[in-house]
C-alpha cells in the first residue's frame, strides 16, 4: 500500500502507515486518531479528536464511495487527504461500519489492499472479512449471545497472552476475574440486551503486556436480517499516546490552579511538589537558595564553589516521604561537579537514570541518599532549576520508584513547564515577602517600644500587622505626654498598604508629635494634619511631562483620633477625623461609645472639626482601636462594635489580659487589615499635690507668689528646689502681670516633675530672645530657660499659660 503526496515543493512517495487506523462516530466525529493517522497526516490526536472528519479531505469522496456510506456498507477507494503542513495525500482507504449499517454506526477508516479498491466489499464476502478481521492493527474480536468468544485476531491474543484456542467459549471473566474484566464483561452483556454500543475507555495493564497502556474499547452489537442481536464485536483500539498528552494537559491545567495560591514562598514551593506528586511523580523535592526561602535577593550561583540551599517542601506517594534524608526546613550542599550543581549552574533541567556513573557518585556520596536509592528503588531522576526573570532560585528534583516507566523527554518538558510556572509565583512570593518584611521594620520603627510610665494613666495596647495574604497598613498609635501632667493619646490608619502607607505614616506621627509638642487642642491638631496630608497628595500627584497632573483629592488619605486627658481636673478633650469612636468603660462596668462628631477624613481639606470635652472618673477605661479589629467582609461594624462592647464589659484586671480578652473576642477569623487596640485606665492627681493662687495685677503680687511657692515646695519637702522655684515663679509672675491680662494664676504640680504654670488672659505668646548689654530687661525667659529642664507655653480658651518643668531633688 502506498500513498502520494504532493507538496508545494514537489511530489512524495511514501507507505502507509500500517497501523494507521481512525473511528468515525455516525455524525462524521473523529472519536478514535492512532499514531498511524498521526505519522500519515501529522496532526496530533488532541488536534483531530471531536472536530469533524471531513475537515481532513483534501477533495470530496468519490460518489461510490458516497452511495455505500448513505447504506452503510464496506467500501474502498483512493482518498484525498490534507496534511498538516498543507501538502496534499492520496492514499488507498477501507472504511468497515462497526454495526449493521443502519446509519447510526461508527465506521471504522483502515488502509485498503490495492485490489480491493477495484470495487466496493460486499458484506457477504466472508473470505475477505476473515482476512480483514485477522489483520486488522487493532484487537479484535467476536463474541456471541453469551458473551463467550467466538474468534479474535492475532493483535487481540498478543494483549490477552492467550491463543483463541485458549479463549473460545470462555467470557472475559472467566478468563480474568480480576478488575477492570468484570466492567468489560457487564458492558458486554449491556450491549447484547440493549442492542446498543457501548463505548468504553480504560487505563490499565493487559495479561499479555508489560507496562500499563490506555485502551478505547468499542462493544458493538452484530444482528441478524430481523434486527435480532446474535453477538457483541469488540474494537480496542491503543490510545496510550493520546491518553498521557490529556493528563499532562490536565497536569498543566492543575499546576496553573493549584500553584501560587498564596504569596507565601514555603507554601508555594509545597504547592509544586504537591502537584508533581499528584500527577506523574513519586517523590518530589524543592530546594530554594537560602537567601530566596528567607524572603531575599538571590544571589548568583557560584561554579567553582558549593552551594547552600534549604529544602523548603518535599512530597511522596508514600506517607511521611520514608525516601528523604534530607528533613523539611533544614539546610542541604551541592558540591561542585555533582549532577545537581551542573544543573544549576546551566539553568537546563536534566534527565538521569538513577545506574547513570555522575548520578551514581552523587548517589554514594551519602550514605543516606544510597540506602534510600536501594531501598525504595529509585531508577529515574529528574532535576529542574527553579529559575524566573532570567535567575536561578532553586531545584527541584522529581524520581520514580512505584511507576513502572521511566521519565521520558516529554515528561521533563511537562516537569520544566511546570516548574517554570512554579517560579515565577516563588519570586513573586520572595519579593512580597521582602517588601513585607521592610514595610513592616519601617513601621515597627516608628511605633513606640512600651509605653511610657504616666501619673495620668496606665497604658497597654496590641499592634497586629495584617496576616500573609496582605500587605503590611498603615496602621500607628502614640501616647504622647504634655505639660502640666497631662497625656495626649493619639490612633491612626493610612490609607493604602505597603512600604509607602508605612512611610506615609511615619510623617504623619511625626507630625502630631510636633504639633502635640505646641500643645494645640485636638480640633486645631487635626486641621493642621489635615494641611499636612492635603499638601502630601499633592506632592505625590503623578508625573505627565515632566509635571506633576493634577491629583485626585484623597489619594493620600488618613483617619484619626487625638485625644487629651488632664488628670487634675479629670476631663478629656477629644476630635476624631473620620475614626471610629472611643469607647469608655466607667468603674462600675458600663460601657460607652462616645458620640463624638465623626469630621471628615484627613486630606479631604477645607472641613471643620469639633473637639469634645467629657469628664471621666478616676479608673475609667478608655478605648480606642482602628477599624480592623471591629470591621471584616463577612460581618456588620455594628457586629464588630457589639462583640468589643461585650469583650470590655468583661470583670475589670490587668491591662495586659483585657487586650488579649478583647483580641480573643472581637478579632475577625482572618484579619484583612492591620490592627490598633490601646487601652488607658485613668488616675486623677492627688489634690495634695497641686496648688494654686490667683494673683492681682500688681507689681507687689510677685514677692507674695514667690513667698508662697517657696512654702509650698519646701512643705512637699523639695527645699533644694526651692530657690530655683522662686527665680521662675518671679520670672513668670513678672511677665504676666506686666504684658498679660487678668486673670492671673499661679499653679504648682509635683508629679514625676516640679511644674509651675503662669495662666493670664492674654493670648500673646511670649519669645525667647538675647538681652544686650545695657538692656534693663529681656532676660526673664532666658533666665527661666536656664534654670529649668523643660520651658513652653500654650493656648487655652481665656488666654495662654507659661510652664516650666523641674526635675525633683535626687532624680
Amino acid at each position: 500500500m502506498d500513498s502520494r503526496g504532493s507538496t508545494p515543493g514537489g511530489t512524495v512517495d511514501g507507505r502507509v502507515p500500517e497501523d494507521l487506523a481512525v473511528v468515525v462516530d455516525a455524525g462524521g466525529t473523529v472519536t478514535v486518531w492512532s499514531a498511524g493517522a498521526r505519522q500519515l497526516l501529522g496532526y496530533e490526536a488532541e488536534e483531530v479528536v471531536g472536530r469533524p472528519a471531513a475537515g481532513l479531505l483534501a477533495a470530496d469522496l468519490p460518489e461510490s464511495a458516497r452511495r455505500h456510506v448513505a447504506v452503510g456498507r464496506r467500501w474502498a477507494t483512493e482518498v484525498a487527504l490534507g496534511h498538516r503542513d498543507g501538502g496534499r495525500v492520496v492514499v488507498r482507504l477501507m472504511a468497515t461500519p462497526l454495526a449493521d449499517g443502519d446509519g447510526g454506526r461508527p465506521w471504522l477508516v483502515t488502509p485498503a489492499a490495492p485490489e480491493q479498491v477495484a470495487g466496493p466489499v460486499e458484506p457477504d464476502a466472508e473470505a475477505l472479512w476473515d482476512l480483514t478481521l485477522a489483520q486488522l492493527p487493532v484487537p479484535v474480536a467476536v463474541y456471541d449471545r453469551e458473551a463467550r468468544l467466538v474468534s479474535a485476531n492475532e493483535v487481540m491474543t498478543r494483549v490477552m497472552g492467550r491463543s483463541v484456542a485458549e479463549m473460545r467459549g470462555l467470557t472475559l471473566w472467566e478468563m480474568e476475574p480480576n478488575p477492570p474484566f468484570d466492567e468489560y464483561d457487564r458492558l458486554q452483556r449491556q450491549v447484547l440486551r440493549t442492542g446498543e454500543p457501548v463505548f468504553h475507555e480504560n487505563f490499565g495493564q493487559s495479561p499479555g503486556e508489560v507496562r500499563n497502556h490506555a485502551w478505547s474499547m468499542f462493544l458493538s452489537p452484530l444482528k441478524d436480517e430481523s434486527g435480532a442481536v446474535r453477538g457483541v464485536s469488540a474494537a480496542v483500539f491503543d490510545t496510550t499516546e493520546q491518553y498521557w498528552a490529556r493528563r499532562r494537559l490536565v497536569i498543566l491545567n492543575d499546576a496553573s490552579l493549584r500553584i501560587g495560591s498564596t504569596l507565601d514562598v514555603t507554601r508555594t514551593a509545597d504547592e509544586l511538589a504537591e502537584v508533581a506528586v499528584t500527577g506523574f511523580a513519586d517523590f518530589v523535592t524543592v530546594d530554594l537558595l537560602e537567601s530566596v526561602a528567607l524572603g531575599e535577593e538571590p544571589e548568583p550561583v557560584p561554579p567553582n564553589q558549593p552551594v547552600t540551599l534549604r529544602r523548603t517542601a518535599q512530597r511522596s506517594v508514600l506517607d511521611g516521604c520514608p525516601e528523604s534524608v534530607v528533613p523539611t526546613g533544614t539546610t542541604t550542599f551541592y558540591p561542585v561537579d555533582t549532577p545537581p550543581m551542573r544543573a544549576l549552574v546551566a539553568g537546563r533541567g536534566t534527565l538521569t537514570a538513577a545506574g547513570d556513573p555522575g548520578m551514581q557518585r552523587w548517589i554514594d556520596a551519602s550514605r543516606g541518599r544510597a540506602e534510600a536509592v536501594a531501598k525504595h528503588m529509585i531508577h529515574s531522576v529528574m532535576m529542574v532549576p527553579l529559575r524566573a526573570r532570567g535567575v536561578t532560585l532553586g531545584l527541584v528534583h522529581f524520581l520514580r520508584h512505584r511507576t513502572a516507566e521511566s521519565f521520558s523527554e516529554d515528561d521533563l518538558l511537562l516537569a520544566e513547564e511546570i516548574v517554570a510556572r512554579a517560579a515565577v509565583s516563588v519570586d513573586n512570593a520572595r519579593r512580597y515577602t521582602h517588601e513585607r518584611r521592610t514595610a513592616l521594620t519601617l513601621q515597627r520603627s516608628l511605633l513606640p517600644d512600651r509605653p511610657p510610665d504616666l501619673a495620668a494613666m496606665q497604658v497597654a495596647y496590641r499592634y497586629l500587622p495584617a496576616g500573609s495574604g496582605a500587605d503590611v497598613g498603615g496602621d500607628w498609635f502614640d501616647v504622647i505626654p504634655l505639660s502640666g501632667a497631662r497625656v495626649a493619646l493619639v490612633v491612626g490608619d493610612v490609607v493604602g498598604h505597603g512600604i509607602h502607607a508605612s512611610a506615609t505614616m511615619g510623617r504623619l506621627r511625626t507630625a502630631v508629635r510636633t504639633l502635640a509638642d505646641v500643645d494645640l487642642a485636638p480640633d486645631e491638631l487635626l486641621t493642621q494634619l489635615d494641611d499636612l496630608v492635603v499638601r502630601l497628595d499633592r506632592e505625590e500627584g503623578p508625573q505627565t511631562g515632566g509635571r506633576a497632573e493634577a491629583p485626585t483629592p484623597g489619594e493620600v488619605g488618613a483617619t484619626c483620633l487625638y485625644a487629651v486627658y488632664d488628670p487634675v481636673s479629670r476631663r478629656c478633650t477629644m476630635a476624631r477625623a473620620g475614626h471610629p469612636p472611643p469607647a469608655v468603660v466607667t468603674p462600675d462596668g458600663e460601657v460607652r461609645f462616645l458620640n463624638l462628631p465623626t469630621g471628615p477624613p484627613l486630606g479631604l481639606g477645607g472641613l471643620p472639626f469639633e473637639s469634645v470635652e467629657v469628664e471621666l472618673a478616676e479608673g475609667s477605661l478608655l478605648a480606642l482601636y482602628t477599624d480592623g479589629l471591629v470591621e471584616a467582609a463577612d460581618r456588620d461594624i455594628e457586629v464588630g462594635l457589639n462583640l468589643l462592647r461585650e469583650a470590655l464589659a468583661d470583670k475589670a484586671g490587668p491591662l495586659e489580659e483585657t487586650c488579649d480578652r478583647v483580641l480573643r473576642t472581637v478579632l475577625p477569623a482572618r484579619p484583612a487589615d492591620d490592627i490598633v487596640l490601646m487601652l488607658a485606665r485613668t488616675s486623677a492627681l492627688d489634690t495634695a499635690k497641686v496648688r494654686t493662687w490667683e494673683l492681682p495685677r500688681d507689681p507687689a503680687a510677685v514677692a507674695r507668689a514667690r513667698k508662697s511657692a517657696s512654702e509650698q515646695v519646701t512643705a512637699w519637702g523639695l527645699g533644694d528646689a526651692a530657690f530655683a522655684t522662686e527665680l521662675i515663679v518671679s520670672e513668670l509672675v513678672t511677665n504676666a502681670v506686666r504684658y498679660g491680662d487678668d486673670p492671673v494664676v499661679l499653679r504648682l504640680i509635683r508629679d514625676s516633675a516640679l511644674i509651675c504654670e503662669v495662666s493670664d488672659g492674654s493670648s500673646t505668646a511670649p519669645h525667647l530672645r538675647r538681652a544686650r548689654v545695657f538692656d534693663e530687661g529681656g532676660r526673664g525667659l532666658l533666665l527661666v530657660a536656664q534654670m529649668a529642664e523643660r520651658w513652653g507655653s500654650r493656648q487655652t480658651a481665656t488666654g495662654k499659660t507659661i510652664w516650666a518643668e523641674l526635675g525633683l531633688p535626687g532624680d
